[in-house]
């Protein structure tokens, strides 16, 4: 029973298949009719004639399902819809000019309308002469060779109409082109396969009622102004994951087929064979299958070979956007989520962000999934940011290596970058003409060149994260000049208390010279309140220098007495340590730069453990002369010296007010000096404090002075 059942069941359902492939045509057909009737362009020359022929075939096709495809009323229905299609490719050659140039395409189209015609002489000569299976045979014949002439003769046609059509009417042709050609080149290659084995393919020729439906589908949605609009179009995920598919599937043919070819062997080993090969095969496909170098290529290829550009560029913006919109679940920062942003785009798997200081010089601000890579404390210097800067150059690294120079750039890339092989990319962040930061992109795990669509859309993106970069520093500073306008005052009202009070002693004073008869008493009170009085004046002069003007009075100071000063200053507390002891006369303000170095001096007190000495060094290096702050301590993160360290009211001590560094910095820059720090989470902190040396200025003057007399 089993054996009889399955050879019944092919036999039952085979038939049931043809026929919902019929109904099927005579649907769609008729759904194709009504789409061109209501939606179809009116002013498109082969409306009327598709119209005809999506008319004509789901008569057909309703025909052949009911009484059967070679029936005379359903092979009837066949040719007048081969004849309407045949008009339809007569009114594209006259819509685009041709008719009267082209001569030989009316005989032609004449030719096929009568071969076509044909069909009914064939039908009435077959009814005419009986039944019999020869007169069955030859009428069966005739028709398929009728067939093939017509499905030839519209072939030739559309090949001539597609290859000469002038270039604004191709977008209109195409669709209707494509169609056409499918119903001719399926019905010559059925109708020869009839015609070479005597009889008609059950199976194909009812998949032609089906095809014909499908085909006046695609009539449908080519009817518009401008041609098709309607584009096969799968995103790059369907894609990807139907090439997976079929490499799984081409994965499980083969371990089918090798399975196979091994039980040729026979016996033992043909069983042993088969079962290491499944083994094998199955620890291949669990090392390859989770691989991200498989998948990266597979995106690649797909990439490369199915899509006109490399991107999909509106997952890629939303994306985009989702990434810098909110934080990852550790909290990631802006500047981080910038890397990231950008990373994701090339599917890089590491990035640095740098930003330039206010030498312009760059220095790393953020790592993303980037540990391994050492970043000194100058990452690139002012030349290099300023010709990212005016080129919106997006560097390829790789080139850079092998020589090749767009603009000079070669020179000053750094050697840092030029020997990580991991580095990629530099991607500038330009906001209105200014460089706000860069980003170096680690290489992606698929080895790929970069391309005119890679430079573009980094290009863009750097822009645009550029601009979120710059708001969140505008609302910091906006942020900090209303805590500092706070913090201005509350100064006021102390400088006003300070000065009230400054006042009752001052007449404190007046009045213990007028009354007190003791003149010893008289003598100790007033010192007292004179040193008072002094000591007041003093810290209202300190207070003063928060407001303009400070640090004004300059002169020459021996920065080597000054750290001496210093390091006996915090002999009591903890060990600081002169290092160098040669005389550096620099130009400043004695006091305003002892006080910047207090600042710095503690800093690095706290930050050190109790053991662990603080050095002094001081140096002169061509026309500057620096001393330097250095310890051992904690170190500080380059996100922090970066965004925290020289911001008021940012501190990394509890409770501290945050302000120290801030202060010192600026004291220094008012006496015409810098300060710059290096520091590594673990090792320690160096800060370095420069100002212009004594002679350097003195020269400089010299020479001003001399111009001046020469200019008299």
């Amino acid at each position: 029973m089993a054996g009889g059942r399955a050879v019944i069941w092919p036999e039952a359902v085979l038939p049931l298949a043809g026929l919902f492939a019929w109904i099927a045509g005579a649907v769609l057909s008729a759904g194709a009719l009504l789409w061109i009737w209501h939606h179809g362009e009116r002013a498109r020359p082969d409306r009327f004639g598709l119209m005809a022929a999506s008319s004509a075939s789901a008569v057909w096709c309703a025909l052949a399902a009911a009484l059967g495809p070679d029936h005379g009323a359903a092979v009837i229905a066949a040719m007048m819809r081969n004849l309407a299609l045949i008009a339809t490719i007569f009114s594209l050659f006259a819509a685009d000019g041709r008719s009267n140039s082209l001569k030989p395409v009316r005989p032609v189209i004449v030719a096929l309308v009568m071969v076509q015609l044909m069909q009914l002489v064939v039908l009435w000569i077959g009814a005419s002469l009986g039944s019999s299976a020869e007169v069955g045979q030859a009428a069966f014949e005739a028709r398929v060779l009728i067939d093939m002439l017509v499905a030839i003769g519209a072939l030739m046609l559309l090949h001539n109409l597609y290859a000469g059509a002038a270039a604004v009417m191709r977008p209109v042709l195409r669709w209707t082109g494509m169609a056409l050609t499918g119903i001719f080149a399926y019905d010559l290659n059925l109708h020869t396969l009839a015609y070479l084995g005597g009889a008609m393919p059950p199976v194909l020729s009812d998949v032609r009622g089906l095809l014909a439906g499908a085909m006046a589908v695609i009539f449908a949605l080519g009817m518009n102004a401008a041609g098709p609009r309607v584009q096969f179009s799968p995103s790059r995920t369907v894609t990807f994951r139907t090439l997976s598919l079929l490499l799984i599937g081409g994965y499980l043919g083969g371990m089918v087929l090798i399975a196979k070819s091994l039980a040729l062997l026979g016996g033992d080993v043909a069983r042993a064979s088969q079962a290491v090969f499944v083994v094998a095969a199955i620890l291949a496909a669990g090392l390859a299958l989770p691989s991200p170098r498989l998948r990266g290529w597979l995106r690649v290829t797909a990439t490369k070979h199915l899509f006109q550009h490399r991107y999909d560029y509106r997952q890629e913006w939303l994306r985009f956007t989702r990434t810098i919109g909110r934080g990852t679940a550790g909290g990631a920062s802006l500047e981080e989520r910038v890397v990231k942003a950008l990373a994701d785009i090339t599917e890089s798997p590491a990035g640095l962000l740098l930003m330039p200081n206010e030498q312009a010089q760059l220095e790393l601000t953020a790592r993303w999934n980037w540990p391994t890579i050492a970043v000194p404390a100058v990452a690139g210097e002012f030349a290099l940011s300023g010709l990212l800067e005016q080129h919106n150059l997006v560097l390829a690294l790789d080139e850079a290596r092998a020589g090749t120079d767009h603009h000079g750039e070669g020179l000053h890339v750094p050697h840092w970058l030029m020997e990580a092989e991991d580095a990629w990319a530099l991607v500038p962040l330009i906001h209105f003409d200014r460089l706000v930061g860069v980003i170096v992109l680690a290489r992606p795990r698929t080895a790929r060149q970069l391309d005119w669509e890679d430079f573009d859309l980094l290009r863009v993106a750097g822009q645009q994260l550029a601009s979120y970069l710059s708001e969140q520093a505008g609302q910091q500073a906006l942020m900090d000049a209303s805590r500092f306008d706070e913090f201005n005052r509350r100064m006021a009202f102390v400088m006003h208390d300070i000065k009230n009070l400054v006042s009752q002693l001052s007449l404190l004073a007046a009045n213990a010279e007028k009354h007190a008869d003791n003149p010893a008493f008289r003598a100790d009170m007033l010192v007292t309140l004179r040193n008072s009085a002094d000591k007041l004046s003093a810290l209202l002069a300190r207070l003063g220098r928060y407001g303009a003007g400070q640090a004004s009075a300059s002169g020459e100071i021996e920065l080597v007495a000054l750290a001496r000063g210093i390091a006996a200053r915090f002999g009591g507390v903890r060990k600081v340590h002169l290092t160098r002891d040669e005389p550096v006369r620099v130009i400043g303000n004695r006091e305003a730069l002892e006080q910047a170095l207090i600042h710095l001096v503690q800093n690095a007190v706290d930050a050190s453990h109790d053991a662990s000495p603080v050095f002094l060094d001081v140096t002169a290096e061509g026309v500057t002369g620096s001393i330097e702050v250095v310890d051992a301590g904690h170190g500080m993160s380059p996100e922090f010296v970066r965004t925290g360290l020289f911001k008021p009211f940012v501190s990394s001590k509890p409770g501290g007010f945050g302000i120290g560094a801030f202060e010192a910095r600026e004291l220094v820059k008012a006496m015409g000096g810098r300060v710059t720090v290096e520091s590594r989470e673990g090792i320690g902190t160096r800060f370095a404090v420069a100002l212009p040396l004594a002679e350097a200025v003195r020269l400089a003057g010299a020479s001003d002075d001399a111009a001046n007399q020469e200019a008299m």
